[in-house]
Protein backbone atom coordinates (compact mmCIF):
# COMPACT_ATOMS: atom_id res chain seq x y z
CA UNK A 1 0.00 0.00 0.00
CA UNK A 2 1.46 3.33 -1.05
CA UNK A 3 2.14 5.88 1.66
CA UNK A 4 0.50 9.21 0.97
CA UNK A 5 2.66 12.22 1.61
CA UNK A 6 1.35 15.35 3.24
CA UNK A 7 2.26 18.96 2.60
CA UNK A 8 2.50 21.15 5.67
CA UNK A 9 2.81 24.93 5.58
CA UNK A 10 4.96 26.64 8.21
CA UNK A 11 6.29 30.16 8.63
CA UNK A 12 10.02 30.52 9.27
CA UNK A 13 11.85 33.59 10.61
CA UNK A 14 14.60 34.67 8.20
CA UNK A 15 16.66 36.07 11.08
CA UNK A 16 16.78 33.23 13.61
CA UNK A 17 15.03 30.23 12.01
CA UNK A 18 12.07 30.15 14.43
CA UNK A 19 9.11 28.17 13.04
CA UNK A 20 5.45 28.98 13.78
CA UNK A 21 2.25 27.50 12.32
CA UNK A 22 0.71 30.91 11.53
CA UNK A 23 2.18 34.17 10.27
CA UNK A 24 3.14 36.64 12.97
CA UNK A 25 4.30 40.22 12.68
CA UNK A 26 6.97 39.90 15.36
CA UNK A 27 9.24 36.91 15.92
CA UNK A 28 8.77 35.56 19.47
CA UNK A 29 12.42 34.41 19.64
CA UNK A 30 14.57 37.23 18.21
CA UNK A 31 12.01 40.06 18.25
CA UNK A 32 12.48 41.06 14.58
CA UNK A 33 9.48 42.44 12.68
CA UNK A 34 8.06 41.19 9.36
CA UNK A 35 10.69 38.44 9.11
CA UNK A 36 8.45 35.38 8.63
CA UNK A 37 8.25 33.72 5.23
CA UNK A 38 6.01 30.86 4.18
CA UNK A 39 7.54 27.46 3.43
CA UNK A 40 6.04 24.11 2.49
CA UNK A 41 7.16 20.86 4.07
CA UNK A 42 6.48 17.42 2.59
CA UNK A 43 6.00 14.75 5.22
CA UNK A 44 5.08 11.09 5.10
CA UNK A 45 1.78 9.59 6.25
CA UNK A 46 1.10 7.53 9.36
CA UNK A 47 2.54 4.37 7.81
CA UNK A 48 5.83 6.14 7.07
CA UNK A 49 6.02 7.38 10.66
CA UNK A 50 5.39 3.89 11.98
CA UNK A 51 8.09 2.44 9.76
CA UNK A 52 10.54 5.10 10.86
CA UNK A 53 9.87 4.37 14.51
CA UNK A 54 10.62 0.66 13.96
CA UNK A 55 14.00 1.33 12.37
CA UNK A 56 16.96 1.02 14.70
CA UNK A 57 20.32 2.59 13.87
CA UNK A 58 23.57 0.67 14.31
CA UNK A 59 25.63 1.72 17.32
CA UNK A 60 28.21 4.42 16.64
CA UNK A 61 31.92 3.64 16.78
CA UNK A 62 33.54 4.74 20.00
CA UNK A 63 37.13 4.99 21.22
CA UNK A 64 38.86 6.10 24.38
CA UNK A 65 39.59 9.83 24.60
CA UNK A 66 43.27 9.04 25.26
CA UNK A 67 43.48 7.30 21.86
CA UNK A 68 42.22 10.32 19.92
CA UNK A 69 44.99 12.22 18.11
CA UNK A 70 45.17 15.97 18.80
CA UNK A 71 48.36 17.04 17.07
CA UNK A 72 48.29 20.85 16.88
CA UNK A 73 51.05 20.82 14.26
CA UNK A 74 48.67 19.27 11.71
CA UNK A 75 47.44 22.53 10.19
CA UNK A 76 47.44 23.63 6.57
CA UNK A 77 49.23 26.95 6.06
CA UNK A 78 47.38 29.24 3.70
CA UNK A 79 50.52 31.11 2.69
CA UNK A 80 48.94 34.38 3.89
CA UNK A 81 50.27 35.33 7.32
CA UNK A 82 47.34 37.61 8.12
CA UNK A 83 44.83 34.88 7.33
CA UNK A 84 46.80 32.28 9.28
CA UNK A 85 46.91 34.64 12.27
CA UNK A 86 43.12 35.02 12.31
CA UNK A 87 42.59 31.27 11.91
CA UNK A 88 44.82 30.58 14.92
CA UNK A 89 47.89 29.35 13.04
CA UNK A 90 46.44 27.70 9.96
CA UNK A 91 43.56 25.55 8.72
CA UNK A 92 42.56 22.65 10.95
CA UNK A 93 41.61 19.50 8.96
CA UNK A 94 37.86 18.97 9.08
CA UNK A 95 37.10 22.54 10.22
CA UNK A 96 34.03 24.33 8.86
CA UNK A 97 34.85 28.02 8.32
CA UNK A 98 32.23 30.66 7.49
CA UNK A 99 33.50 33.79 5.71
CA UNK A 100 30.95 36.60 5.67
CA UNK A 101 30.79 40.31 4.95
CA UNK A 102 29.13 42.98 2.84
CA UNK A 103 28.85 42.53 -0.94
CA UNK A 104 32.07 43.50 -2.70
CA UNK A 105 34.16 43.50 0.48
CA UNK A 106 36.56 40.79 -0.77
CA UNK A 107 35.25 37.39 0.43
CA UNK A 108 35.64 35.60 -2.89
CA UNK A 109 38.88 37.43 -3.62
CA UNK A 110 40.69 36.28 -0.48
CA UNK A 111 39.58 32.66 -0.94
CA UNK A 112 40.68 32.60 -4.57
CA UNK A 113 44.01 34.17 -3.58
CA UNK A 114 44.37 31.44 -0.96
CA UNK A 115 44.25 28.93 -3.82
CA UNK A 116 47.41 30.61 -5.16
CA UNK A 117 49.35 30.86 -1.89
CA UNK A 118 48.41 27.52 -0.30
CA UNK A 119 50.75 24.54 -0.55
CA UNK A 120 50.72 23.40 -4.23
CA UNK A 121 50.53 19.82 -3.01
CA UNK A 122 47.03 20.43 -1.62
CA UNK A 123 44.09 20.00 -3.99
CA UNK A 124 41.36 22.63 -3.63
CA UNK A 125 37.79 22.07 -4.80
CA UNK A 126 36.28 25.48 -5.63
CA UNK A 127 32.49 25.39 -5.96
CA UNK A 128 31.04 28.53 -7.53
CA UNK A 129 27.29 28.93 -7.32
CA UNK A 130 27.26 32.60 -8.31
CA UNK A 131 29.65 32.68 -11.27
CA UNK A 132 30.28 30.49 -14.26
CA UNK A 133 33.57 28.67 -14.69
CA UNK A 134 34.66 31.24 -17.30
CA UNK A 135 33.96 34.15 -14.92
CA UNK A 136 35.97 32.50 -12.16
CA UNK A 137 38.83 31.90 -14.60
CA UNK A 138 38.88 35.58 -15.63
CA UNK A 139 39.05 36.61 -11.97
CA UNK A 140 41.77 34.04 -11.32
CA UNK A 141 43.85 35.48 -14.17
CA UNK A 142 43.55 38.96 -12.65
CA UNK A 143 44.69 37.61 -9.28
CA UNK A 144 47.51 35.62 -10.95
CA UNK A 145 46.14 32.28 -9.74
CA UNK A 146 47.74 29.49 -11.73
CA UNK A 147 45.07 26.97 -10.77
CA UNK A 148 47.08 23.80 -11.29
CA UNK A 149 45.92 22.45 -7.95
CA UNK A 150 42.37 23.85 -8.16
CA UNK A 151 39.37 21.76 -9.18
CA UNK A 152 36.56 24.03 -10.36
CA UNK A 153 32.86 23.31 -10.63
CA UNK A 154 29.94 25.64 -11.17
CA UNK A 155 26.81 24.09 -9.69
CA UNK A 156 24.08 24.94 -7.21
CA UNK A 157 22.94 21.38 -6.44
CA UNK A 158 23.95 20.36 -2.91
CA UNK A 159 23.68 16.63 -3.71
CA UNK A 160 26.08 17.05 -6.65
CA UNK A 161 28.56 18.88 -4.45
CA UNK A 162 28.23 16.16 -1.79
CA UNK A 163 28.98 13.38 -4.27
CA UNK A 164 31.85 15.36 -5.82
CA UNK A 165 33.51 15.74 -2.41
CA UNK A 166 33.23 12.00 -1.74
CA UNK A 167 34.49 11.10 -5.21
CA UNK A 168 37.39 13.57 -5.57
CA UNK A 169 38.50 13.63 -1.88
CA UNK A 170 40.09 17.12 -2.14
CA UNK A 171 42.24 18.58 0.63
CA UNK A 172 40.23 21.83 0.90
CA UNK A 173 36.69 22.74 -0.23
CA UNK A 174 35.44 26.28 -0.94
CA UNK A 175 31.71 26.92 -1.47
CA UNK A 176 30.85 30.37 -2.84
CA UNK A 177 28.18 31.05 -1.70
CA UNK A 178 25.89 29.01 0.53
CA UNK A 179 22.89 31.24 -0.32
CA UNK A 180 22.94 29.90 -3.91
CA UNK A 181 23.05 26.20 -3.00
CA UNK A 182 19.81 24.20 -2.76
CA UNK A 183 18.55 20.70 -1.97
CA UNK A 184 15.96 19.13 -4.25
CA UNK A 185 14.22 17.52 -1.25
CA UNK A 186 13.50 20.95 0.27
CA UNK A 187 10.64 22.78 -1.43
CA UNK A 188 11.68 26.31 -0.48
CA UNK A 189 13.83 28.48 -2.74
CA UNK A 190 17.61 28.83 -2.52
CA UNK A 191 18.76 31.20 0.19
CA UNK A 192 15.81 30.48 2.48
CA UNK A 193 16.31 29.54 6.10
CA UNK A 194 15.66 25.84 5.56
CA UNK A 195 17.80 25.57 2.43
CA UNK A 196 20.79 27.29 4.02
CA UNK A 197 20.57 25.17 7.15
CA UNK A 198 20.07 21.82 5.40
CA UNK A 199 22.72 22.42 2.71
CA UNK A 200 25.28 23.51 5.29
CA UNK A 201 24.57 20.44 7.42
CA UNK A 202 24.97 18.13 4.42
CA UNK A 203 28.29 19.65 3.31
CA UNK A 204 29.71 19.78 6.85
CA UNK A 205 28.87 16.10 7.31
CA UNK A 206 30.70 15.16 4.11
CA UNK A 207 33.81 17.19 4.98
CA UNK A 208 34.10 16.33 8.67
CA UNK A 209 33.79 12.62 7.94
CA UNK A 210 36.87 12.86 5.70
CA UNK A 211 38.71 15.59 7.67
CA UNK A 212 38.45 18.05 4.78
CA UNK A 213 38.45 21.79 5.68
CA UNK A 214 35.35 23.54 4.36
CA UNK A 215 35.20 27.28 3.58
CA UNK A 216 31.66 28.64 3.21
CA UNK A 217 30.97 32.14 1.88
CA UNK A 218 27.91 33.76 3.47
CA UNK A 219 26.27 37.05 2.61
CA UNK A 220 24.96 39.55 5.15
CA UNK A 221 21.60 41.27 5.24
CA UNK A 222 20.89 44.99 5.43
CA UNK A 223 21.25 44.93 9.23
CA UNK A 224 24.77 43.50 9.03
CA UNK A 225 23.81 40.01 10.23
CA UNK A 226 24.56 36.82 8.35
CA UNK A 227 21.82 36.19 5.81
CA UNK A 228 19.80 33.12 6.66
CA UNK A 229 19.37 31.58 10.09
CA UNK A 230 21.46 32.68 13.02
CA UNK A 231 21.96 28.98 13.77
CA UNK A 232 24.39 28.88 10.84
CA UNK A 233 26.99 30.47 13.12
CA UNK A 234 26.55 27.64 15.62
CA UNK A 235 26.95 24.93 12.99
CA UNK A 236 30.44 25.98 11.90
CA UNK A 237 33.72 25.97 13.84
CA UNK A 238 34.98 29.40 12.80
CA UNK A 239 33.24 32.60 11.72
CA UNK A 240 35.38 35.18 9.92
CA UNK A 241 33.89 38.62 9.29
CA UNK A 242 35.18 41.18 6.80
CA UNK A 243 34.92 44.75 8.10
CA UNK A 244 35.48 48.02 6.34
CA UNK A 245 33.90 50.24 3.74
CA UNK A 246 34.03 48.68 0.30
CA UNK A 247 34.62 52.17 -1.12
CA UNK A 248 37.84 52.42 0.93
CA UNK A 249 40.98 50.39 0.34
CA UNK A 250 41.56 48.85 3.77
CA UNK A 251 39.85 45.70 5.02
CA UNK A 252 39.89 44.06 8.45
CA UNK A 253 39.32 40.31 8.79
CA UNK A 254 38.10 39.47 12.28
CA UNK A 255 37.29 36.13 13.90
CA UNK A 256 34.06 36.43 15.87
CA UNK A 257 34.07 32.70 16.64
CA UNK A 258 36.96 30.25 16.56
CA UNK A 259 37.06 26.83 18.19
CA UNK A 260 40.73 26.42 17.31
CA UNK A 261 42.19 29.82 18.21
CA UNK A 262 41.68 33.26 19.67
CA UNK A 263 38.67 35.38 18.71
CA UNK A 264 40.58 38.62 19.30
CA UNK A 265 43.02 38.36 16.41
CA UNK A 266 42.53 40.47 13.29
CA UNK A 267 44.10 40.50 9.85
CA UNK A 268 44.58 43.75 7.94
CA UNK A 269 44.48 43.85 4.14
CA UNK A 270 44.53 46.52 1.46
CA UNK A 271 42.41 46.10 -1.65
CA UNK A 272 44.27 46.83 -4.87
CA UNK A 273 43.87 46.09 -8.55
CA UNK A 274 45.63 42.76 -8.08
CA UNK A 275 43.57 41.63 -5.10
CA UNK A 276 44.09 41.89 -1.36
CA UNK A 277 47.59 42.81 -0.16
CA UNK A 278 48.61 42.00 3.40
CA UNK A 279 49.42 44.93 5.69
CA UNK A 280 52.29 43.71 7.86
CA UNK A 281 52.43 46.83 10.05
CA UNK A 282 48.92 48.24 10.49
CA UNK A 283 50.06 50.84 13.03
CA UNK A 284 52.20 52.64 10.46
CA UNK A 285 49.38 52.38 7.94
CA UNK A 286 46.81 53.90 10.31
CA UNK A 287 49.10 56.78 11.33
CA UNK A 288 50.13 57.72 7.80
CA UNK A 289 49.15 61.29 6.95
CA UNK A 290 47.95 62.25 10.42
CA UNK A 291 47.92 66.01 11.09
CA UNK A 292 50.48 67.51 13.46
CA UNK A 293 50.07 70.57 15.69
CA UNK A 294 46.28 70.43 15.31
CA UNK A 295 43.97 70.42 18.30
CA UNK A 296 41.59 67.51 18.80
CA UNK A 297 43.83 64.56 17.89
CA UNK A 298 45.52 62.00 20.11
CA UNK A 299 47.10 58.57 19.70
CA UNK A 300 46.21 55.48 21.71
CA UNK A 301 47.01 51.78 21.43
CA UNK A 302 44.52 48.91 21.11
CA UNK A 303 45.19 45.23 21.70
CA UNK A 304 43.73 42.99 19.02
CA UNK A 305 44.59 39.58 20.38
CA UNK A 306 48.37 39.54 20.72
CA UNK A 307 48.87 42.46 18.32
CA UNK A 308 49.16 46.07 19.56
CA UNK A 309 47.77 48.58 17.05
CA UNK A 310 48.18 52.34 17.29
CA UNK A 311 45.17 54.37 16.19
CA UNK A 312 44.44 58.06 15.90
CA UNK A 313 41.39 59.43 17.68
CA UNK A 314 39.95 62.77 16.53
CA UNK A 315 37.40 65.08 18.15
CA UNK A 316 35.61 68.20 16.97
CA UNK A 317 33.65 70.44 19.35
CA UNK A 318 31.39 73.02 17.70
CA UNK A 319 28.51 75.24 18.75
CA UNK A 320 25.21 73.54 18.08
CA UNK A 321 22.70 74.96 15.61
CA UNK A 322 19.82 72.97 17.07
CA UNK A 323 17.99 72.84 20.35
CA UNK A 324 19.63 69.57 21.38
CA UNK A 325 23.39 69.17 20.91
CA UNK A 326 24.48 66.20 18.82
CA UNK A 327 26.88 63.43 19.84
CA UNK A 328 28.17 61.73 16.68
CA UNK A 329 30.87 59.08 17.32
CA UNK A 330 32.30 57.11 14.38
CA UNK A 331 34.19 53.98 15.41
CA UNK A 332 33.46 54.62 19.10
CA UNK A 333 30.51 53.61 21.27
CA UNK A 334 27.76 56.23 21.51
CA UNK A 335 26.93 55.49 25.15
CA UNK A 336 30.60 55.59 26.09
CA UNK A 337 30.87 59.01 24.44
CA UNK A 338 27.96 60.34 26.47
CA UNK A 339 29.50 58.92 29.66
CA UNK A 340 32.87 60.62 29.03
CA UNK A 341 31.19 63.95 28.29
CA UNK A 342 29.25 63.71 31.56
CA UNK A 343 32.44 62.92 33.52
CA UNK A 344 34.29 65.85 31.89
CA UNK A 345 31.48 68.22 32.84
CA UNK A 346 30.99 66.97 36.39
CA UNK A 347 34.58 66.14 37.41
CA UNK A 348 36.62 68.33 35.07
CA UNK A 349 34.54 71.46 34.72
CA UNK A 350 34.45 71.39 30.90
CA UNK A 351 30.88 72.35 29.94
CA UNK A 352 29.62 70.91 26.63
CA UNK A 353 25.87 71.14 27.16
CA UNK A 354 25.35 73.48 24.19
CA UNK A 355 28.08 72.05 21.95
CA UNK A 356 28.04 69.38 19.24
CA UNK A 357 30.63 66.64 19.80
CA UNK A 358 32.02 64.60 16.89
CA UNK A 359 34.36 61.67 17.53
CA UNK A 360 36.20 59.82 14.74
CA UNK A 361 38.63 56.89 14.78
CA UNK A 362 40.87 57.25 11.72
CA UNK A 363 41.35 54.41 9.27
CA UNK A 364 37.93 52.83 9.73
CA UNK A 365 38.91 51.14 13.00
CA UNK A 366 36.41 50.55 15.79
CA UNK A 367 37.40 50.95 19.44
CA UNK A 368 35.88 48.53 21.95
CA UNK A 369 38.75 48.84 24.43
CA UNK A 370 38.02 51.02 27.48
CA UNK A 371 41.75 51.73 27.67
CA UNK A 372 41.18 54.36 24.96
CA UNK A 373 38.95 56.49 27.23
CA UNK A 374 41.77 58.83 28.24
CA UNK A 375 42.77 59.48 24.62
CA UNK A 376 39.16 60.31 23.67
CA UNK A 377 38.84 62.67 26.64
CA UNK A 378 42.15 64.35 25.75
CA UNK A 379 40.89 64.89 22.20
CA UNK A 380 37.71 66.56 23.36
CA UNK A 381 39.44 68.83 25.86
CA UNK A 382 42.20 69.63 23.35
CA UNK A 383 39.71 70.78 20.74
CA UNK A 384 37.57 72.59 23.29
CA UNK A 385 40.58 74.63 24.50
CA UNK A 386 42.16 74.72 21.02
CA UNK A 387 45.46 73.40 22.39
CA UNK A 388 47.18 70.62 20.41
CA UNK A 389 48.34 67.43 22.10
CA UNK A 390 52.04 66.58 21.81
CA UNK A 391 52.56 64.83 18.46
CA UNK A 392 54.71 62.09 20.10
CA UNK A 393 52.34 61.47 23.02
CA UNK A 394 50.44 58.23 23.67
CA UNK A 395 47.55 58.13 26.17
CA UNK A 396 46.22 55.00 27.86
CA UNK A 397 43.68 54.65 30.63
CA UNK A 398 40.10 53.84 31.50
CA UNK A 399 38.03 56.68 32.98
CA UNK A 400 35.61 55.95 35.81
CA UNK A 401 32.53 57.88 36.88
CA UNK A 402 34.46 59.54 39.72
CA UNK A 403 36.97 60.97 37.23
CA UNK A 404 39.65 58.46 38.20
CA UNK A 405 42.01 56.93 35.64
CA UNK A 406 42.03 53.15 36.00
CA UNK A 407 44.66 50.66 34.84
CA UNK A 408 44.68 48.85 31.50
CA UNK A 409 45.97 45.43 30.54
CA UNK A 410 49.09 44.50 28.57
CA UNK A 411 50.54 47.99 29.02
CA UNK A 412 54.12 46.90 28.36
CA UNK A 413 53.28 45.55 24.89
CA UNK A 414 51.44 48.76 24.04
CA UNK A 415 54.27 51.02 25.21
CA UNK A 416 56.87 48.94 23.34
CA UNK A 417 54.97 49.22 20.06
CA UNK A 418 54.53 52.98 20.46
CA UNK A 419 58.19 53.48 21.40
CA UNK A 420 59.25 51.50 18.33
CA UNK A 421 57.28 53.92 16.16
CA UNK A 422 58.93 56.99 17.70
CA UNK A 423 56.62 57.99 20.56
CA UNK A 424 58.48 59.24 23.63
CA UNK A 425 55.80 60.74 25.93
CA UNK A 426 53.34 58.48 27.70
CA UNK A 427 50.35 59.27 29.93
CA UNK A 428 49.55 56.12 31.88
CA UNK A 429 47.54 55.22 34.98
CA UNK A 430 49.73 55.36 38.08
CA UNK A 431 48.95 51.73 38.85
CA UNK A 432 50.47 50.69 35.51
CA UNK A 433 53.84 52.38 36.06
CA UNK A 434 55.13 49.47 38.13
CA UNK A 435 54.95 47.26 35.02
CA UNK A 436 57.22 49.63 33.04
CA UNK A 437 61.02 49.48 33.19
CA UNK A 438 62.21 52.97 32.15
CA UNK A 439 65.64 51.58 31.35
CA UNK A 440 64.22 49.80 28.32
CA UNK A 441 62.99 53.08 26.86
CA UNK A 442 65.80 55.69 26.78
CA UNK A 443 64.67 59.29 26.36
CA UNK A 444 61.03 58.34 27.07
CA UNK A 445 59.00 60.30 29.63
CA UNK A 446 56.26 58.57 31.63
CA UNK A 447 53.54 60.50 33.43
CA UNK A 448 51.49 58.52 35.92
CA UNK A 449 48.04 60.01 36.53
CA UNK A 450 45.25 58.99 38.87
CA UNK A 451 42.58 61.54 37.85
CA UNK A 452 41.57 63.30 34.65
CA UNK A 453 42.65 66.64 36.15
CA UNK A 454 46.26 65.43 36.33
CA UNK A 455 46.12 64.35 32.69
CA UNK A 456 44.92 67.74 31.42
CA UNK A 457 47.87 69.84 32.57
CA UNK A 458 49.33 72.47 30.28
CA UNK A 459 52.62 70.56 30.04
CA UNK A 460 51.01 67.59 28.29
CA UNK A 461 48.60 69.61 26.18
CA UNK A 462 51.36 71.53 24.42
CA UNK A 463 53.81 70.33 21.83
Amino acid sequence: MAVKSKTKTVFVCTQCGCEVPKWQGKCPDCGSWNSFVEESRVTGGPAAKAAASERRAAPAKVKALAEVSADESVRYRTGMRELDRVLGGGIVPGAAILVCGDPGIGKSTILLQMCRTIDPGLRVLYVSGEESARQVKLRANRLEVDGGNVLLTSTTDAEEIYETILAEKPDVVVVDSIQTISLSTVTSSAGSVTQVRECTQLLIGACKGNEIPLFIVGHVNKDGGIAGPKVLEHMVDTVLYFEGDRNLSYRILRAIKNRFGSTNEIGVFEMSGNGLAQVENPSEMLLTGRPLDVSGTCITCLMEGTRPILVEVQALIAKTSFGNPRRVPTGFDYNRTALLIAVLEKRGGYFMGNLDVFINVAGGMRIDDTGADLAVALCMVSNLLDKPVHSKLLALGEIGLAGEVRSVGLVQQRVSEAYRLGFNTFILPKSNLRAIDPGQYPDAVFHGVSTIGEAFTGLRMSR
